[in-house]
């Protein structure tokens, strides 16, 4: 007879939910893959790829890069699609137990660590980085080239060109560089990165981390060209590294238009341009007002290899209203009243140092074209953000390679500005803790030294008194004329012994005194400088919140 467990009046044990978020993330995972995959063969990224690496020699007689077209298209698509399966690198395999780098390269089971790391060291030695490289590079300027050749063969190409490091730590030393971010020399690699002016991206190379822009930018150049790309007459666009008379003059000679940066230590406000035009409007906040105004000009840069050469540029000189800088410092005025606080009363209370002359910040962007518009010129740098800066940081998120925290366009506390505040506040806390006692110690000290100067200085009259009885007392006596002076050279010897003692106790609280007032002095005037940093901190927190709200917009 069978038993069957009863259930009246007793539930089910609960059963384990399922995590619906996890669920639907490994699905949007998976259909984001395969969209990924279909785009890599309809685009005909795959087959380049493969041609690339089948015109790779082997260096050894066993290696895999000798093996059929399928284990190496394989291959491939495992080093292609690492992120799919969240990982960065080939040690991670050693733990990856997903089926999503199975699913792509259409494999039971995705490829191991050694296996895959050998893969990749052969490849490496065949230089096949060199041959990726131009087949990336060929591909790009298919696929985004072929929807405008007929526009392209009438206007000049317009690429935006940047230079990034990251850092390599190895055992090994290698060429170090200075990491943007961070400002530390480390030893890392440097990418050059061509973007279109839809922000595609055309190229990436890699090289030394000790390249400078200057150098990558002719050679990735020469690459894209080599790869298929056009380059002749083309406008590149680069940041400030690329700020360098000989590398702009070389530039201009090859038939090439550059529009970069000007370096802060090239020039001094206004004076330093020519022929500056009137400043129009270029942008405006979310209330309507200008927010930035530009204006054409020219600037003579200096080149530093031909003495008393100039090379002549066309500048768009942007002049930011919402965010002002000091002005050059004039010469000071002996005549003028400096109004100094009378912090030496009793009634004194610490007052906010007077704010110093401020200008709306210039950003001359500079071309060696010999034509502008001076708001086109403007706005085509500053799409180097959305159309290269962002497509870079978003690059490397998903290699691991880079970490961004609250970007999102929202008003957040800035964290910089916070700590800031608070340190000044922590001093301004303990200056006015220590000003009071700074001002009761110098007033104790003066009363002293007061005290003690009168009282050494009677002292000092009662032993001359002293002194000249004893010396008259001696000659009464009759003593010899040669004996008299020695005691009386002995006695004024010990006269000067002990007034000396007396006056440098008196010197030591003189000094103490002296250094109490300039410690209660400074404290007072430290007072309404920090008084100042605080009020300009506050202005500055409420600049970037406003440009945060009107990012929003």
């Amino acid at each position: 007879m069978r038993f069957e467990q009863r259930t009246d009046g007793a539930t089910e044990p609960a059963r384990r939910e399922k995590n619906h978020r996890a669920v639907e993330a490994n699905l949007q995972e998976g259909a984001g893959g395969l969209l990924l995959l279909a785009a890599a063969h309809e685009t005909g990224l795959l087959g380049d790829l493969e041609t690339a690496i089948a015109s790779c020699e082997p260096t050894t007689a066993r290696s895999l890069l000798s093996s059929s077209p399928r284990c190496l298209g394989q291959l491939m698509l495992t080093l292609l699609f690492f992120p799919l399966g969240g990982l960065h690198r080939t040690h991670d395999l050693r733990s990856y137990s997903g089926n999503t780098l199975a699913v792509v390269t259409g494999r039971s089971r995705a490829y191991g660590y050694c296996h895959t790391e050998r893969f990749l060291s052969q490849l490496a030695k065949a230089n096949g980085s060199e041959a990726l490289t131009t087949a990336l590079g060929s591909w790009t300027a298919h696929l985004w080239g072929t929807g405008s050749q007929d526009v392209g063969e009438q206007t000049a190409p317009c690429l935006y060109i940047d230079g990034h490091r990251k850092p390599v730590y190895a055992d090994s030393l290698i060429p170090r560089g200075l990491i943007g971010r961070t400002g530390k020399i480390l030893g890392g690699r440097a990418l050059v990165l061509v973007h279109d002016e839809h922000g595609h991206p055309r190229l990436a190379t890699t090289s030394r981390g000790d390249q400078h822009l200057t150098v990558g930018l002719p050679q990735v150049l020469a690459r894209y060209e080599q790869a298929g790309g056009k380059t002749a007459h083309a406008r590149l666009i680069v940041d400030r590294e690329g700020m360098a008379a000989p590398f702009l003059r070389d530039l201009a000679e090859a038939g090439h238009t550059v529009v970069t940066l000007l370096k802060t230590n090239q020039y001094e406000g206004l004076t330093s341009f020519t022929d500056v035009g009137e400043f129009v409007p270029l942008t405006y906040d979310r209330k309507g007002q200008v927010s930035r105004e530009v204006a054409q000009a020219c600037f003579a840069l200096a080149l530093a290899d031909q003495k008393d050469q100039v090379l002549p540029l066309q500048v768009a000189l942007i002049r930011d209203l919402h965010r002002q800088v000091p002005c050059a410092p004039a010469e000071a005025d002996p005549n003028q009243d400096l109004g100094l606080p009378a912090w030496w009363r009793e009634n004194w209370q610490a007052e906010p140092t007077k704010a110093e002359p401020t200008t709306a910040k210039l950003i001359p962007i500079v071309t060696t074209a010999p034509h502008i518009d001076a708001t086109e010129l403007a706005q085509t740098y500053i799409r180097r953000w959305p159309l290269q800066e962002n497509v870079i940081r978003d690059y490397l998120l998903p290699l691991g390679l880079d970490v961004n925290h609250g970007y999102g366009k929202t008003l957040v506390p800035n964290s910089e500005i916070s700590k800031k505040r608070a340190a000044l506040q922590k001093r301004l806390s303990d200056i006015q803790r220590w000003a009071p006692a700074a001002r009761k110690r110098a007033s104790k000290a003066s009363l002293r030294y007061t005290r003690l100067r009168k009282e050494t200085k009677a002292k000092g009259e009662e032993r001359s008194r002293t002194l000249d009885e004893q010396l008259q007392k001696l000659q009464a006596q009759g003593v010899p004329p040669g004996q008299w002076k020695t005691e009386c050279n002995t006695l004024q010897a010990e006269a000067e012994r002990e007034m000396q003692a007396l006056w440098e106790r008196v010197s030591r609280v003189l000094e103490t005194s002296n250094k109490e007032f300039a410690k209660w002095e400074r404290y007072c005037r430290e007072q309404g400088e920090l008084l100042r940093a605080l009020e300009d901190l506050a202005v500055q927190a409420g600049c970037q919140a406003f440009f945060v709200l009107a990012d929003e917009d």
